[in-house]
């Protein structure tokens, strides 16, 4: 999971839960929920976007509600990473949570949207086609480790798993 190419899908600032799970479908399962994901800001988005694909962002990404539908919508899509330059704390850390990478990067604006990246998740390295690179802030271990497990839940089975403790 460490290295991930994909095709940048590129939002502005503020992007809100609200666009990333529309409350008027919250009552849907998650396929369908993910289906209208960010529709108010991208119309094609959900239709298009195919797994390894990353979204670059503006500022203040995940503001809002505290939904955690939010960042499941988002990995429910495949999308391997969220970058911006800031986060709604809540966000933030529902979709480590959920095992969604978000990871700060102050020049994620200066990616192109369709263009093709490769991104090194555990370094927190963005390599654009021509070579050059982006640096963005790597997760700290501790939340990587839950990331690299899929979420929180599964990264806490492999933890009492490995204590011979057994967790249902």
């Amino acid at each position: 999971m460490p290295q991930s190419t994909g095709r940048v899908w590129k939002l502005g600032a503020d992007i809100d839960t609200d666009a990333l799970a529309p409350g008027r479908w919250m009552k849907l399962a998650l396929p369908e929920l993910a289906a209208h994901c960010l529709e108010a800001v991208r119309p094609e988005f959900a239709r298009e976007v195919r797994a390894g694909d990353v979204i670059a962002a503006g500022p203040n990404f995940g503001i809002g509600s505290s939904r955690e539908q939010a960042a499941a919508a988002l990995k429910h899509l495949g999308i391997a990473a969220v970058l911006a330059p800031s986060f709604a704390g809540i966000f933030y850390r529902n979709a480590i949570n959920l095992g969604l990478p978000v990871l700060t990067c102050r020049d994620a604006e200066r990616l192109a949207d369709g263009e093709r990246i490769a991104l090194d998740l555990r370094q927190g390295i963005v390599t654009r086609a021509d070579g050059s690179t982006l640096a963005c802030e790597p997760l700290p271990p501790f939340l990587w480790d839950i990331v690299a497990a899929g979420g929180l839940l599964p990264s806490l089975k492999q933890r009492f798993a490995s204590k011979g403790v057994k967790a249902s």
